[in-house]
């Protein structure tokens, strides 16, 4: 019998398709976002440690009470904002789980959610598979910053949810606090939450902090803040995330997740918790990142392409526009095959896949593979 899709339009993901044409071509992989190095030894070392004590069992639906306590007092210490660890905090299997545990919580059929384009691509077939309406604003280009102006025109009575990301994929713009200040003036007298993507939240640039929702008082009574152990810790392949929340908003959140999930990995759990212990491995990643932008940077000076350092994240845009006007996803195929380097278009981040002549390319690699791919682009005739 054949089966009415729920995604019709949805296939095959751009990092799913870049990272097999870097495999079959033998390219250096920048495209997918996951970082091209191992962990920490100590955090492998402490996972193999709970294994052998025997915490290979399901951890309880809302997360391990250690890990949770953990993680209110880094959020504590970070962003001086208090979440109860029992009813306010829950361990997900990847901030993907989070954000579709989120909308599945609070969209319903003809809701309608704002997302502030380019945006990443499981935000819009969550609200979707939920009945939801998505809702596109643009954001600024060059420099991707949100027109409030343009998200005040696109609200309607029917508005009830609006997503958001910082530091932002693919561009690596940070929230500011007169950001903040918009959103909550938007919402402060409406029914609208806020879903916040903050994954990259401790990977920022020359000095800048991040500014999580959780911060504004009035935000913060409204948003489910979606971050990631993956990302931070360099285990992405653990899938291994949280959600902050208020009591209310988390025990409706919980009710999905449970039928998603349920729990996450019990050993990774109990590792994090104790690896959460020491502040530095998390408060000295600026500074660990910045030097790979840096390079990459530096590197690409030396050519014709043009680019503003990211703020947050660990991707770097490139414009290329000025030199050619080949589309964004065929010179990111063509160059992977003839080159060597893999990159992501930036136009599969759109609904209509505006292609504004960016590549985004991830610098969350080996030092010596992103030389070697600096190079590579330098040397080579690319247009």
């Amino acid at each position: 019998m054949p089966i009415q899709s729920k995604l019709p339009e949805v296939g095959t993901t751009i990092f799913t398709i870049m990272s097999k044409m870097a495999s079959d071509y033998q390219a250096i992989n920048l495209s997918q976002g996951y970082p091209g190095f191992n962990c920490d030894p100590h955090l492998i070392e402490l996972v193999y440690k709970y294994m052998k004590e025997g915490k290979n069992q399901y951890a309880p639906m809302s997360g391990v009470p250690l890990l949770r306590e953990r993680l209110v007092e880094k959020t504590k210490k970070v962003y001086g904002v208090d979440y109860d660890s029992e009813s306010e905090v829950t361990i997900v299997s990847g901030a993907t789980d989070a954000i579709y545990s989120a909308v599945t919580s609070i969209v319903k059929p003809g809701d309608e959610v704002i997302l502030l384009e380019p945006a990443y691509d499981c935000y819009a077939p969550a609200i979707k598979l939920c009945g939801g309406i998505p809702v596109y604003v643009p954001l600024n280009l060059p420099d991707f910053s949100i027109h409030w102006n343009s998200v005040k025109d696109a609200l309607s009575d029917k508005t009830r949810l609006i997503m958001v990301n910082t530091p932002h994929n693919p561009s690596g713009y940070m929230w500011t606090k007169e950001d903040l200040e918009n959103l909550a003036q938007l919402i402060v007298d409406k029914d609208i939450y806020v879903i916040s993507d903050e994954v990259y939240e401790h990977i920022t640039f020359d000095g800048r902090k991040h500014l999580s929702m959780m911060t504004h008082p009035v935000l913060k009574e409204r948003t489910f803040v979606c971050g990631s152990f993956g990302k931070t810790f360099h285990v992405t392949g653990w899938k291994i995330g949280y959600c902050l929340a208020p009591e209310e908003m988390t025990r409706e959140f919980r009710k999905v997740h449970q039928f998603v999930t349920f729990s996450t990995a019990t050993p990774l759990q109990y590792a994090l918790a104790e690896y959460l212990e020491d502040e530095h491995h998390y408060l000295e990643l600026p500074d660990f990142y910045q030097k790979k932008r840096d390079l990459f940077c530096e590197g690409l000076r030396e050519t014709e392409l043009l680019f503003t350092p990211a703020q947050g994240s660990f991707f770097q845009q490139v414009s290329y526009g000025h030199l050619s006007k080949e589309s964004d996803f065929d010179l990111a195929v063509r160059w992977t095959k003839e080159i060597g380097v893999a990159s992501i278009p930036i136009s599969v981040f759109f609904k209509n896949k505006n292609d504004h002549k960016i590549l985004r390319f991830c610098f969350a690699k080996l030092d010596e593979e992103l030389e070697k791919a600096i190079k590579i682009i330098q040397k080579s005739k690319l247009f």
